[in-house]
């Protein structure tokens, strides 16, 4: 590992924490002084408890967990960590997706729940496939477009690993 991989990760690591300690905010801690005597007072008429309905469940994991799994995606790609796709019996065994830039191991994972496994899949996608595919992504909706998927598959299904890596980066795994 270089050591500028290691530096990102710590960096990364360092950003996730802080993120972490604001989300969950500060506690307030509240001490008291010799307080005066207290006095007795009547009880309160005995009124009956309000109902209270839980609130409709939200889609999705709440934004902390939205974050975490954002950075956890991105630290995967740091690390190597990548999903494996199950194979399509017509295509042979799925891509590797995690290579597009910005799809980590849970959005891969997402994918290949609605049957996609392979960059040519992607790369065939048009506005209304991407917007139809983009309303089930959870907490990933919108990093189709956003990170330019499409794009990046229509070149890895060609082989075109050059132009991938002048338009992306570097491969990584």
């Amino acid at each position: 590992m270089s050591t500028t991989t290691i530096i990102v990760i710590a960096v990364i690591v360092v950003i996730a924490l802080a993120l972490i300690s604001l989300i969950r905010g500060r506690k307030q801690h509240v001490t008291f002084d010799a307080a005066p005597p207290l006095r007795p007072v009547a009880p309160a008429p005995k009124v009956a408890a309000p109902v209270v309905t839980p609130p409709a469940p939200v889609e999705g994991h709440g934004i902390p967990t939205e974050i975490a799994d954002a950075i956890e995606d991105v630290v995967d790609q740091f690390v190597g960590i990548q999903s494996h796709a199950k194979p399509d019996p017509a295509k042979g065994p799925g891509d590797t997706l995690t290579q597009l830039k910005g799809l980590g191991p849970k959005a891969a994972s997402i994918l290949n729940d609605l049957g996609v496994t392979r960059f040519d899949q992607i790369a065939s996608w048009n506005a209304a496939d991407v917007a139809a595919i983009d309303a089930q992504m959870g907490a990933f909706k919108g990093r189709i477009a956003r990170d330019r998927w499409v794009e990046q598959a229509k070149l890895l299904s060609k082989g075109d690993t050059a132009a991938f890596e002048a338009e992306f980066g570097a491969l990584s795994g």
